[in-house]
């Protein structure tokens, strides 16, 4: 597995990255733990997950944001994915050699920066993460109140590094501001969404990393499944997928532009005789901007597209044709 290293900190991290978003959502504990082990055994391990991450918080969030009830789930366990992971590595035996990644977002004051990584920290069963990220802009706390409670977790061990999720690059910015002209524990690395359905990253969040030497940890490279081609204009969303249990998928990327992206892989696909998943994996692989794609899988081939991504990449004239897509904003 290829490896870099995380930012200006002492990890190394692989290039490919499992995402836990899955577990307990839309596959059962067996199967979860089934993946765990096909990707560790592979050299992927970088575990990310989140305490948002389970079958009970998108059945929660689905009531509220849609008021629909009813059951889409393998589980309504609350953190379901947090939970998982600790359980495998508790069995596995294999703390020391994992690079952990959970994320918060229940808030950004002292005492709840503090309970939500002490929550973490016993669901996954370990005394430390590797990687602990804010899961979105706190826009009502003064950052300076959640950094300060984020490097006394770095003091205290209980954190090695710090990250953000969702930021855009002026939110990105200005953490950075506050955490140097404060003394705080600078930000490391970023999971930004990125892909051919959704490249907004690579204008100037992508590019700010890379001169500021801050880690990009991108994730749905496949816009949650999406540019597989298995949705279509107007078309029922077929059960069981991304979209069917977190529907909000379905509002960021069915959209005309990007079904006409997709229209334009199928064509690809068939002229060089790669699969639609190969190209727009490798898409995003290969950009110089991304350090590790995260990938989100609920079975085995999905991780090995990704592992044969990184083994055997794509010809660059065709990351080229698929760049030009991207310029036509119609």
């Amino acid at each position: 597995m290829n490896t870099l290293t995380l930012g200006k900190s002492s990890l190394q991290i692989p290039r490919i990255g499992l995402g836990g978003a899955p577990f307990g959502r839309e596959i059962d504990e067996k199967t979860s733990r089934g993946i765990l082990d096909y990707a560790f055994d592979h050299g992927v391990t970088l575990i990310d997950t989140a305490e948002a991450y389970g079958g009970g918080n998108a059945r929660l969030a689905r009531r509220r944001t849609y008021n629909l009830e009813d059951v889409r789930e393998v589980s309504d366990e609350m953190h379901s994915s947090e939970r998982i992971i600790g359980s495998w590595l508790r069995a596995r035996d294999c703390r020391n050699q994992v690079i952990l990644c959970t994320k918060f977002n229940s808030g950004g004051r002292r005492e709840q920066v503090k309970k939500a990584l002490q929550g973490s920290l016993e669901r996954l069963q370990t005394d430390h993460v590797d990687i602990y990220m804010l899961h979105c802009w706190f826009k009502d706390v003064p950052i300076e109140e959640t950094f300060e409670a984020l490097t006394r977790e770095v003091q205290a061990g209980r954190i090695r590094t710090i990250g953000c999720s969702n930021f855009t690059a002026a939110q990105l910015q200005e953490t950075q501001r506050v955490a140097t002209e404060n003394g705080f524990t600078r930000i490391d690395s970023i999971q930004p969404s990125f892909s051919l359905a959704d490249a907004e990253a690579r204008k100037q969040l992508l590019p700010y990393c890379h001169e500021q030497e801050i880690a990009t940890l991108t994730y749905s490279p496949l816009a949650a499944g999406f540019l597989t081609g298995k949705y279509r204009p107007g078309g029922d969303i077929p059960k069981g997928t991304r979209f069917d249990v977190a529907p909000a998928h379905a509002d960021v990327y069915l959209n005309e532009r990007n079904f006409r992206i997709v229209q334009q892989l199928r064509q690809l696909s068939a002229e060089v005789g790669q699969s639609m998943i190969r190209l727009a994996l490798a898409w995003v692989f290969q950009h110089p901007g991304v350090s590790t794609m995260l990938v989100g899988a609920r079975e085995q081939t999905h991780l090995d597209n990704a592992l044969e991504t990184m083994r055997n990449p794509i010809p660059e004239e065709w990351i080229g044709w698929m760049n030009a897509w991207l310029a036509d904003t119609r």
